[in-house]
């Protein structure tokens, strides 16, 4: 990188550390801490509740997963309005009526404190998880693309994280996160009107979509029924409504973000703002990754674009294979390219049977291209069997370092770091809130002054800090690293989301039946997960269905052993 690069990256991130500092600075008490003196605008939580969900991996893995697959993931979100419209409707006002810290302060209200535990726990579990994820994505990725030490990569972006967040709390974590959606998107815009800009001069835009439709990238909507299909319009408007209820609805990373509202009115819009707006922001970034590959359908991609790989099979016995097979994609390339300017020339005449007779042709070229890409993949298992082959992850990262100016690499590197930052901050505010409210408070000091509970909410969030820290610098992750996120929220969130809705709407259930039906819904979540194959969103309906039937089972069965006989 050159050193402008450098000046914008650090002094970006710099910026936004001491800026979430100085402005949060002086929380005397808890509630400063944890719900920022509710004295947050319905812009400031609309953006905050985006940051902390658009993590690093929204924006290294997404464009990927699009170059790779097309806008199919974009359905994915679709039943997010809706679950926002009915968070708004009813989840907001109870949580503000009871005045709560966390979400599962609500459940020991409604049934009793071994409930409350269990969801506080799953959400632990979960999260955790996911706050290593968040934190270890970005960091492989680009210390590879970089070639930057691993560890010191993860450590640099963890402790920028745990310093604002321990320092100032939620408010810190609302205002950091304000500015860092701000870089992230200027970010994402400047790099949609790069790649648009180094197209071939004799391809229009309008030109470009046709060839990435043409390719089968644009097909955002399927209506197949096929329960092995992992992105449909059913599983959007059923696994993903599900989803997105557990996750603004339950997930106390997201509730604390709206809980921070002047009022309920101010959480209501800070959330209709995501309804709004998350989708096409999604739709956006997946179209990114479409003209990223069609940018590469007429200059020359790698043929593998993990290069430490690479040059490892260079440096084994198998360097010649892998130079043979470079050659072939090469070759399989031009004859492609050369049929796509037939294809643009085809769509400028308007021949309908020509255009269809190319772009066999092209999809013919395209099949033989991934087909040495699989022997290629084939060869790296051999060089190394624990290899992991899937490199979508580093497409998007691969163009900004290759093609864009200096200044601009800065400025994309400062936008994934930021968004590491930001998902990485709520995740970790919500850990230490939860771990303090609903365990710490709740049964090691129940009567300690507030001083106290602001001093060991900071070192509970630091604690949780260096729990992600840790579990990046260990991790290993397999598949799109968008989906290994969305994977593992779905094996916990309907459960979740399950003991909630019965709480809201099921009154006659109490404590001791849905705790065990929450018990029993996750085993077979867990158990069906490594059995079945089937998409992993509809496990977010799975779950929750199953908390809400077998608690209203066995509450029938336990209150008619209960009844006094005649």
């Amino acid at each position: 990188m050159s050193a402008i690069d450098w000046i914008v990256l650090l002094g970006t991130l710099i910026f936004i550390v001491v800026y979430g500092v100085w402005k949060s600075r002086g929380s005397k008490n808890i509630n400063d801490y944890l719900l920022g003196h509710n004295s947050m605008k319905w812009g400031t939580i609309g953006l905050s509740v985006m940051a902390t969900q658009a993590s690093a991996i929204t924006f290294l893995s997404t464009p990927g997963q699009a170059y790779e697959s097309g806008m199919a993931f974009v359905q994915n979100y679709f039943g997010l309005p809706i679950a926002i419209v009915i968070i708004s409707a009813v989840f907001i006002p109870i949580y503000y009526k009871l005045k709560v810290y966390t979400a599962y302060e609500f459940l020991e209200k409604r049934f009793d404190f071994k409930t409350r535990l269990l969801g506080a726990f799953l959400f632990l579990v979960q999260r955790g998880l996911a706050a290593g994820i968040t934190i270890y994505a970005p960091a492989i990725i680009l210390s590879t693309m970089l070639k930057w030490d691993l560890t010191l990569t993860i450590l640099l972006t963890g402790i920028l994280v745990v310093i604002y967040t321990v320092s100032g709390g939620t408010k810190a974590v609302s205002i950091t996160q304000k500015y860092q959606m701000a870089v992230i998107m200027g970010g994402m815009f400047i790099a949609f009107y790069m790649i648009v800009d180094y197209l071939p001069d004799f391809l229009s835009f309008n030109q470009a979509i046709h060839v990435a439709g043409k390719m089968g990238k644009l097909e955002a909507i399927d209506f197949s029924l096929d329960p092995e299909k992992r992105y449909t319009i059913w599983t959007g408007l059923t696994g993903g409504l599900f989803l997105a209820l557990s996750y603004f609805g339950t997930d106390q990373s997201q509730v604390q973000r709206y809980l921070t509202g002047t009022s309920v009115a101010e959480s209501r819009l800070g959330l209709i703002f995501n309804a709004i707006l998350k989708v096409p922001m999604q739709f956006f970034i997946l179209f990114v990754g479409v003209m990223v590959f069609v940018f590469y359908q007429f200059v020359q991609p790698p043929v593998y674009f993990k290069q430490a790989e690479m040059e490892q099979l260079y440096a084994s016995a198998y360097k010649s294979e892998a130079q043979q097979l470079e050659k072939e994609y090469t070759e399989t390339f031009e004859t492609k390219k050369a049929q796509l300017r037939d294809l643009v020339t085809a769509m400028e005449q308007g021949g309908e049977r020509d255009i269809e007779a190319v772009t066999e042709k092209v999809r013919e070229s395209d099949a033989r291209a991934q087909s040495i890409r699989a022997e290629l993949k084939s060869l790296l298992i051999k060089n190394d069997p624990e290899v992991e082959t899937k490199d979508s992850d580093y497409v998007f990262l691969t163009f900004i370092m290759n093609y864009l100016p200096k200044g601009i690499i800065g400025l994309l590197l400062a936008v994934i770091f930021s968004a590491a930052m930001s998902s990485t901050s709520g995740e970790l505010n919500a850990l230490g809130s939860t771990t303090s409210v609903d365990f710490y408070k709740r049964i090691f000091k129940k009567d300690a002054s507030d001083k106290h509970y602001l001093v060991a909410s900071k070192l509970l969030t630091a604690f949780w800090g260096v729990i992600a820290i840790s579990f990046a610098l260990f991790a290993r992750l397999v598949e799109n690293l968008i989906e290994a996120v969305n994977i593992l929220g779905s094996i916990f969130y309907g459960t979740i989301l399950g003991i909630f809705l019965v709480a809201f709407f099921v009154k006659f259930v109490k404590g001791n039946a849905v705790f065990m039906a929450a018990v029993a819904a996750q085993l077979f979540v867990i158990f069906s997960f490594y059995t079945f194959e089937i998409s992993y969103l509809w496990y977010n309906a799975i779950g929750c269905i199953l908390v809400i039937v077998v608690s209203i089972l066995l509450q029938l069965i336990i209150g008619h052993r209960q009844q006094p006989e005649n």
